[in-house]
């Protein structure tokens, strides 16, 4: 077997179904297999899979084990020569496996594989690549020296902004979110140390491949969607957490002096702070208007009632693109698009041509009865029904 995806799941049932399917439509050509670990969700995550994916391995957790242990179990009954480690919150494009896996197969000493993120709204998501956080790219990150020096190498290591979003190279930390690397590999280093409950796991491990002298890279010829503020609500309990999880990398491979202590005790507490406050909720303006990107105008009423709104309908037979006379100067629109006719591939090319300030996407997941998104990166997305 070429390829096991591991979905790790806390509570996101409708982002984990649409999830599930585009992971299932990039497998098509691929000898692969997709193991689902449930960390003990109180939704019906577990009876979703059950009932629409009964083909997927699913392994129920009775408890929550954290980031780490969860996907240890999971790759612990994994056949293929790879794995990716892939977040619920995330939708493939079609072809992502596969672009992944070519890419893969031409590396001598590879380590692990991360691709372009984008969030719920098509904007570049920063951490897809990133430098080893020692304590000097610790300091330019917690200070913001990256943002006021952005064409000094010297200050923005945090990023590995000697790479564009749109250029393949190696890095040295990547995102958890999507990781692809050899199983072998990932055994041979011991996996997510389950001493970290969460949030500097996917850092441990990358910086311990790199240790075994092999090369992790970000590849960006795909795009992937992470809505990212689902997975954590970002409360007192996630400052806390994250502190400690820092604090656990820097123990575990730095050597610390009193000053380097407290520095990043201080540092980590600002960092975590800002972090916490960027996810608190805030109340989004409604859209102004709705366009309804589909094949099925029978549903655009439908609807139009569910949100009590007109929706426009664009009829994806007749019109192939998507373009930016849908983003009206200051007027808020929401497009949604409809996965029976489109793509999710086109479906991520779209959030990413039309990225915009006043424009929010939901998609319409492929014989699902409900629309979802996120407006920001920073907060919960938004999942409508319309049954």
């Amino acid at each position: 077997m070429q390829l096991s995806v591991i979905i790790l799941n806390y509570k996101v049932r409708y982002f984990l179904e649409q999830c599930v399917l585009s992971v299932q439509e990039a497998l098509s050509a691929i000898d692969a297999e997709i193991i689902v670990v449930d960390n003990n969700s109180d939704d019906d995550s577990c009876l979703m899979m059950k009932n629409r994916f009964p083909d997927v391995t699913l392994i129920e957790n009775k408890e929550n084990s954290g980031f780490p242990k969860g996907n240890n179990i999971g790759v612990a009954q994994a056949k293929g020569k790879y794995i990716c480690i892939l977040n619920p919150d995330t939708v493939v494009a079609e072809d992502t496996f596969v672009k992944v896996l070519a890419f893969a197969e031409e590396k001598e000493n590879l380590g692990i594989i991360g691709c372009k993120l984008i969030d719920g709204t098509g904007n570049f998501l920063p951490e897809s690549k990133r430098g080893t956080p020692t304590p000097w790219v610790a300091f330019t990150k917690i200070f913001g020296l990256y943002k006021i020096f952005p064409n000094q190498r010297f200050f923005n290591q945090y990023y590995a902004q000697h790479l564009s979003e749109n250029q393949t190279g190696k890095v040295d930390i990547l995102v958890g979110a999507f990781m692809l690397m050899q199983r072998k590999l990932y055994l041979e280093v011991g996996g997510f140390d389950e001493d970290c409950f969460m949030y500097a796991d996917d850092i441990d491990l990358s910086y311990s491949v790199l240790q075994k002298q092999r090369n992790n890279y970000y590849f960006h010829e795909t795009s992937v969607i992470h809505y990212k503020g689902e997975s954590t609500v970002k409360d007192e309990k996630y400052m806390r957490r994250f502190q400690e999880a820092m604090e656990f990398f820097y123990q575990k491979h730095f050597k610390k002096s009193l000053f380097f202590s407290v520095f990043i005790k201080v540092g980590i507490f600002l960092f975590s702070f800002v972090k916490m406050f960027q996810g608190k909720h805030r109340s989004n303006p409604l859209p102004e208007s709705y366009v309804f990107v589909s094949s099925n105008e029978n549903l655009r009423s439908q609807l139009s009632s569910v949100l009590k709104n007109k929706v426009d309908f664009l009829d994806f037979k007749k019109e192939k693109m998507v373009n930016s006379s849908l983003v009206s100067r200051g007027k808020r629109v929401e497009i949604i698009l409809d996965n029976q006719y489109v793509s999710f591939k086109k479906c991520i090319e779209i959030l990413e041509t039309l990225r915009h300030k006043s424009v929010t996407f939901k998609i319409l997941p492929k014989k699902a009865n409900f629309i979802i998104g996120s407006n920001s990166k920073n907060e919960r997305g938004e999942m409508i029904k319309i049954e």
